[in-house]
């Protein structure tokens, strides 16, 4: 199993794509530390911390308990996210636009921040965001979702940038429309057999989190199915 032994922190890991990465990676031999502000059943093999990820004290208080727990921390998966449509003549505030730069930049920021010194003490390690493909092009009533992910891409390419001399790895991978009850509910006459699925992009992770993958950083892998 090529995650033996890791322990890996997981947040958002009760939304439908954490839970198939919480499950790849149990697959695969790790321990999953499952933080999410949501409630949920940890599976075996895993621990859940209830955690608001855009606070940066609870954050690291989660990571630190994390690790006390585990003996240590290999590697994140920064799932936490969410999407807003909504066009900038039809709002009466900019809300959504601060929404979602907090729940897809500020989580991601912040636990990237409280998981480093626990990266570092183990002499390395991988982190894992999530982007999205239409974040390569901003479209009505999409401006507030695009720019914040695309602010995951460049955050993504920094980081790595500012840890490729200390074995620490950071990618992003770019969904296009992930196959949940949601977007079904939302797109009900799409052709749901050509998105991709949660587990689908849970073993793209896995990848980026194995061995296999030490040479790759900074990249921004589109995941897209038949999109």
């Amino acid at each position: 199993m090529k995650l033996e032994g890791k322990v890996v922190a997981v947040t958002g890991a009760f939304g439908q794509l954490g839970q198939a990465v919480v499950a790849e990676v149990l697959r695969e031999g790790a321990k999953a530390a499952l933080l999410d502000i949501a409630d949920g059943n940890a599976p075996e093999g895993s621990a859940a911390w209830k955690v608001n990820l855009a606070s940066s004290a609870d954050v690291k208080a989660a990571l630190d308990g994390v690790a006390q727990r585990f003996g240590g921390i290999d590697a994140l998966v920064n799932v936490a996210g969410g999407f807003r449509w909504q066009t900038l003549e039809g709002s009466e505030d900019l809300g959504e636009w601060s929404a979602l730069f907090e729940i897809n930049v500020l989580t991601c920021v912040t636990a990237s921040k409280s998981v480093l010194p626990h990266l570092l003490k183990r002499g390395g390690g991988r982190i894992v965001n999530i982007g999205a493909m239409g974040a390569a092009k901003g479209s009505s009533g999409m401006g507030a979702y695009t720019a914040s992910k695309a602010a995951v891409a460049r955050f993504t390419e920094a980081l790595a940038d500012e840890l490729k001399l200390k074995n620490i790895t950071v990618n992003a991978v770019l969904p296009s429309i992930i196959d949940t009850p949601q977007n079904r509910l939302d797109m009900p006459d799409a052709d749901v057999d050509r998105w991709v699925k949660p587990d689908e992009i849970a073993r793209v992770i896995g990848f980026l989190l194995s061995d296999s993958a030490s040479a790759v950083t900074g990249a921004l892998l589109p995941v897209a199915g038949k999109v």
